[in-house]
């Protein structure tokens, strides 16, 4: 490696190497934990608890389902979940029989999910009822042949069950009317799985694990190949860079986590589930974390030690009457990830936890994490932090060059944690990858004296809307299909609650169209961090000589 700087600052007991060799692949890891913490807690779900030893047979079962629909080795099958306990029984079922996880946002419209379920080829996709209109609006167009229906209360029992149902689909109504002939029930494929034989696939260390999708500068979501080794990788250097807040913990108290973040998120899905799931550590399942009242009364029946979040959650629980209703006292790590932590919020974080939140800064093409401030900080430092163990990072120019030291340059990276590239697309892996194999992340940085990065700018002109990537492109070119819309232009703007939120700017074709039109026509075709917060009507755009849309302007004015 490198010359790695930052190794002088790590702090007692962090490793400057992980063994990236420790498991064969992320199904050894995740069988090795089903077998070491058989009869501890793995998840909690509205008062069930949900046992390691029950998790791996949910899980055995149906990955033997899945094996008798005729499925091959290495086919992709979509998850379409918020935080149910079926996620995670979904994602070691599909790792266990070989195929490949497609994570999907659950709030994805037709458009987006027929993208996803097209791009990646998934065989199959797995999803709680609530979103199966969705699917079923889409679903002649895609390549999936297999559906499995999950519903809410399917892991609650028999009679909690059916309530929980009965209210989510009569009460509620967050079941929309939906038809998917052929589609079969999450228990019968469970039913059908226990009486199957289940065969044990070869699975190695390079062999695609996960598809993550994330937009590209074009707009056009692409899935980042996460490979077995990748996914490893990241848990064994995140369990190494935890450590010294961990021991914080009584000797044999099992870890809590809240697992707010969503799974189908990176973020959430390695450092929520899997992590805990090798450490043996508990989650406190959170199914919408928009819920803050819902959110904090269940946070309040247990002992959180682990609060991975993003600012704007720390943010809306801190400002929540509720808040002290739970006892923070046992907390001794809350991560802040997916975009910048904002001082005022770690400030009074700090004030009324005793906590401190440490940032730390990842992608979804890294699994995610690459950089973090150290465990055992006192207080919030502004900046990303050290790299993580086996990391290197240096900052480059427009050409590749290393540039000067203390000066500003795109944050390279190159670890065991990195993609293995984007699905299907040579091209766009050819353009993120330097010819010495690190991957360009589009952010700008700087490093100080003693190896800590911090984030000055983008490349890219990409949007951060509450730690979810909006690509201005993508959100431009849904637009301009609108009847009435001449041309348009997309930016990000500072947002106090979300971080950025995005301004759309419009020339008309038709003078009589209205903000409300454009609105409506946003809430069918982009999920709910995509739409524009501000949309102001012009008479022209600036461009450049040779007529592309000066962005920069747009923000300014």
């Amino acid at each position: 490696m490198t010359d790695r700087p930052w190794l002088a600052a790590y702090p007692a007991g962090v490793p400057a190497d992980i063994d990236v060799g420790r498991y064969a692949s992320l199904v050894e890891l995740i069988d090795a934990a089903f077998r070491n913490h058989a009869n501890r807690l793995a998840y909690s779900f509205m008062g069930r608890a949900i046992s390691y030893a029950e998790t791996d047979s949910l899980s055995a079962a149906f990955a033997a389902y899945l094996q008798g629909l005729g499925l091959r080795q290495g086919d992709r099958v979509a998850i379409m979940m918020p935080n149910v306990p079926q996620y995670p029984v979904a994602v070691a079922a599909i790792l266990r029989a070989g195929y490949v996880v497609v994570n999907v946002n659950p709030l994805y419209t037709p458009r987006e999910l027929e993208h996803q379920l097209s791009d990646s080829g998934a065989a199959a996709i797995v999803l709680l009822e609530n979103f199966a209109a969705t699917l079923q609006q889409c679903v002649a167009q895609t390549p999936v042949k297999h559906i499995v229906l999950c519903a809410m209360g399917d892991q609650l029992g028999l009679v909690k069950g059916a309530l929980v149902n009965y209210v989510v689909r009569h009460r509620r109504k967050m079941v929309p009317p939906f038809d998917l002939p052929g589609a079969v029930r999450f228990g019968e494929a469970i039913a059908t799985g226990r009486r199957a034989p289940f065969k044990k696939p070869k699975i190695a260390a390079d062999d695609v694990a996960i598809l993550q999708y994330t937009g590209g500068t074009t707009g056009v979501a692409k899935g980042a190949m996460l490979l077995h080794r990748n996914l490893v990788a990241n848990i064994l250097q995140s369990e190494a860079w935890y450590q010294p807040a961990l021991k914080k913990v009584p000797a044999g108290e099992q870890i809590v986590t809240a697992c707010a973040l969503p799974l189908y998120h990176i973020f959430g899905f390695n450092i929520n589930m899997m992590l805990s799931l090798h450490m043996g550590g508990a989650n406190v399942l959170i199914p919408n974390a928009r819920d803050l009242t819902a959110t904090l009364a269940e946070l309040a029946k247990h002992r959180i030690h682990s609060l991975p979040a993003v600012n704007t959650l720390f943010n809306g629980l801190l400002h929540h009457p509720d808040f002290a209703k739970v006892d923070w006292r046992h907390l001794v790590i809350a991560v802040g990830g997916g975009m910048a932590v904002q001082s005022a919020v770690a400030r009074q974080w700090l004030e009324k936890t005793g906590c401190p939140i440490v940032e730390g800064y990842g992608l979804s093409e890294t699994s995610p994490s690459v950089t973090c401030n150290p465990t055992d900080s006192s207080a919030y430092s502004g900046n990303i932090g050290l790299p993580m163990p086996s990391t290197e990072l240096k900052l480059i120019d427009d050409d590749g060059n290393e540039v000067a030291p203390g000066q500003p340059g795109e944050i390279a990276i190159r670890g065991p944690q990195v993609m293995a590239g984007y699905w299907q697309r040579p091209d766009e892996t050819a353009k993120a990858m330097t010819a010495d194999g690190f991957f360009r992340s589009g952010d700008i940085g700087v490093m100080d004296e003693r190896g800590y990065f911090r984030i000055v700018d983008r490349k890219k002109d990409m949007i951060l809307v509450s730690g979810f990537n909006v690509y201005p492109n993508e959100i431009e070119d849904v637009v301009g299909q609108m009847p009435g819309v001449l041309e348009c232009g997309a930016v990000g703007v500072p947002d106090e609650k979300t971080g950025e939120a995005v301004k759309l700017v419009i020339v008309r074709k038709d003078p009589a169209l209205t903000e409300e039109q454009v609105r409506e026509y946003c809430r069918e075709n982009l999920t709910g961090y995509k739409r524009p917060k501000l949309i102001e009507f012009r008479t022209d755009l600036p461009k450049t000589p040779v007529g592309k849309i000066l962005r920069r302007e747009l923000r300014d004015k």
